[in-house]
């Protein structure tokens, strides 16, 4: 029998970890799972564990992405209107709540729980802004089938907060509620006229993009969370880097671009081992669900990269790329036209070489 190559002998190490972490997890739940019971499940020492992820809540996260990863890649062939659209949507996020036979470990993992996971202030505020992340990238495949595009992330943002009561309610109080009147709920919620417009009150004083004519090194291609394809970076457009205590600043380009341009936003963290695996958890679980429902012309036109390496930041231009990194540049014809940073970076370089753009011409979008 051919020996195994080194990297082949660390894939097999890591995939029996994983696999005697869910069985762990899956028995005993986050709180009480034990790493050295993990690494006996594996017949592997401690040291081989901590050797692949480097803490308890890494591990964690492992197994759910792997769990949502394999979960299928099915894809619309069509998109239906707004009202259907959440009502799908919510049905297929509701796949994940704990049967009735389910043990109370067993059902907090299949519906994918972070109760007690996150307790501290890094995780906390990573998961604030993940899921305004997660309400854009809803409310943009919403718009793609609204007439005028009208801003729908307060409609996603509603929800995604109705969608979550459920299922905190079903890790901590099972069997309590209706799944279908919850989707039902939240299909008649695209009906509410909820006065969404776009302004937020610091744009109109963010430090206009510095004028540049730099040479463009475009990085390796990277996957793109929304639709699991490698991109590169060589087209024209603007690149944002945000750290993960910035997610929200994604609307930001998004709103500003022009017609035609490619927004890319790089997710940077200090800690890609939690924080990282943190990010791709929520973004792989959500278009996970948006490409059941809606079809390839109306997922969202944002590219979502994960910038584990700061390889992105670090062509953008950014050293010591954190959580609160906040930088953007505009590309065109092979060189960087424009640098911002700091916060409102991504407007402002969206905006850049644009004299009619002000915030209120974006209002409504």
């Amino acid at each position: 029998m051919a020996r195994l190559t080194r990297a082949q002998q660390q894939e097999r190490t890591r995939a029996a970890v994983l696999a005697a972490a869910r069985a762990e997890f899956a028995e005993r739940g986050y709180a009480d799972a034990k790493v050295d019971r993990i690494a006996e499940r594996a017949e592997l020492t401690r040291g081989a564990v901590y050797s692949n992820f480097p803490s308890k809540r890494a591990l964690y996260l492992a197994v759910l992405i792997e769990s949502v990863e394999h979960a299928g890649k099915a894809e619309a062939s069509s998109s239906p209107g707004p009202g259907e659209a959440v009502g799908a949507f919510a049905r297929a996020w509701l796949e994940r709540l704990p049967l009735a036979g389910d043990t109370p470990a067993g059902g907090s993992l299949q519906l994918r729980s972070l109760a007690g996971v996150f307790d501290d202030e890094p995780g906390r505020t990573a998961l604030a802004q993940v899921t305004r992340l997660e309400a854009l990238l809803l409310a943009l495949a919403l718009e793609s089938r609204t007439p005028y595009r009208t801003r729908r992330v307060r409609l996603a943002e509603l929800v995604l907060t109705l969608l979550n009561g459920a299922g905190h309610l079903a890790d901590t109080a099972p069997g309590f509620g209706d799944p279908f009147d919850v989707a039902r709920a939240c299909q008649h919620l695209a009906g509410l006229d909820l006065a969404d417009t776009w302004g937020p009150p610091h744009l109109p004083y963010v430090t206009p993009a510095r004028p540049v004519q730099d040479a463009w090194e475009p990085p390796a291609e990277l996957p793109d969370q929304i639709t699991g394809r490698l991109v590169g970076f060589d087209a024209d457009g603007v690149i944002a880097v945000l750290g993960t205590s910035r997610l929200e600043a994604a609307e930001e380009a998004v709103r500003a671009a022009r017609p035609g341009d490619r927004i890319t936003v790089a997710v940077v963290t200090s800690d890609p081992a939690e924080i990282g695996r943190l990010v791709r958890l929520r973004i792989s679980d959500l278009t996970g669900c948006l490409r059941r429902v809606f079809a390839p012309d109306a997922w969202p036109g944002l590219r979502l990269v994960l910038d584990d390496r700061a390889a992105v930041a670090s062509a953008v231009g950014v050293q010591d790329a954190g959580d609160a990194t906040e930088a953007a540049v505009r590309v065109h014809a092979g060189t960087v036209s424009a640098r911002a940073s700091g916060r409102g970076a991504a407007h402002a370089a969206a905006t850049a070489g644009d004299p009619t753009a002000t915030c209120s011409s974006e209002a409504g979008r």
